[in-house]
């Protein structure tokens, strides 16, 4: 993989990153740049979004496995399909894009921003915009007013530039991961 740089403002060697990741297809391709670029960082699975619980799990261990085969350090917390729930009450018939994303993303990115100042970590990411399905801006917007909130800078890599969603694509083909065909957040 050819050694690319992130968009950032502080040397890498001295972070500390947690990237929150929603499944191993998505995560491929920042997993190996992040490795590739030799930043300290560890994987955070929260996705209290996906349903039902048996995709949760095929979604968890295909993470985890991932993360195994690469040597990078991972970390799930609680499902918490119940706090999900409610914190979208009322959107459930959101289109994708739209408010319940709002709400689902904010709740998973202060997760992982709490998480990664409780341990230490400098900076947290995620994965959450890379697919072309998901608005990069809204993801960014949404993990920016949290980092101000929860005082840990956030970085807004576009994971899909230079042909990131593509790569992505082709890495999760060929490594043969399991790839779900929806979100999470509605029965397929």
């Amino acid at each position: 993989m050819k050694k690319q740089m992130l968009e950032t403002d502080f040397p890498i060697e001295e972070a500390k990153v947690l990237l929150l990741s929603c499944c191993a297809p998505c995560s491929i391709e920042v997993i190996l740049r992040l490795k590739n670029l030799g930043v300290d960082f560890t994987v955070l699975f929260y996705n209290p979004n996906i349903r039902p619980f048996e995709e949760y799990q095929k979604r968890l261990e295909e993470n985890k496995r991932l993360c195994e085969e690469e040597g990078v350090p991972f970390v799930d917390l609680p499902w918490e399909n119940d706090k999900w729930c409610e914190t979208i009450k009322g959107l459930e018939n959101e289109p994708e894009r739209g408010r319940r994303c709002d709400k689902c993303f904010a709740l998973r990115l202060q997760k992982a921003a709490r998480f990664a100042k409780e341990n230490n970590f400098t900076h947290f990411t995620s994965v959450l915009g890379i697919s072309r399905y998901k608005n990069f801006d809204q993801v960014t917007s949404i993990a920016t007013h949290i980092s101000s909130l929860e005082n840990i800078p956030y970085i807004s890599t576009n994971w899909r530039k230079n042909g990131g969603e593509d790569l992505r694509a082709k890495l999760a083909k060929e490594r043969k991961l399991y790839h779900q065909t929806y979100c999470g957040c509605k029965n397929p």
